[in-house]
């Protein structure tokens, strides 16, 4: 993401992981739903905002124009729209402050990651459409 002066972050997404107890629990699916509809959610990798800058409120602003568009790019780059996003926060190292201030309020489940290590799960709905990820969307 930048600007005339420069970069100021990156981001990156790729497909979500496919089985996630709390997530599958939060959204209500089954194996069998999960096998269909899994390609609706998208996996924030990545979220740096470069250490030189300085812009108060400037990750919670660009998660916010990312949640906006990446649905229609990812329409646009994959044939299919996305409904869901997800990520993980290290409590450890991060507070994930960026992700609790949306005006959505990011869901929050604790979870295993690699190596057993207890994470966050950070995850948002983008349209009404992500509560019915448990049944009603199938991919074509």
């Amino acid at each position: 993401m930048g600007r005339k002066a420069g970069r100021v972050a990156c981001l990156a997404f790729s497909s979500a992981p496919r089985h996630l107890g709390s997530r599958d629990r939060y959204i209500g699916w089954s194996a069998e739903a999960r096998r269909r509809n899994i390609g609706f959610l998208a996996y924030n990798t990545r979220f740096l905002i470069l250490p030189w800058v300085r812009v108060e409120h400037l990750a919670s602003h660009i998660l916010g124009r990312m949640a906006a568009r990446i649905s229609d790019d990812w329409q646009h780059m994959y044939g299919h729209p996305i409904y869901f996003l997800e990520t993980f926060v290290d409590p450890e190292r991060f507070r994930g402050t960026c992700y609790r201030a949306r005006p959505t309020g990011w869901c929050w489940a604790r979870t295993t990651g690699r190596g057993k290590q207890v994470q966050q799960l950070c995850a948002e709905p983008l349209d009404q459409r992500s509560t019915r990820l448990s049944t009603e969307l199938e991919l074509s």
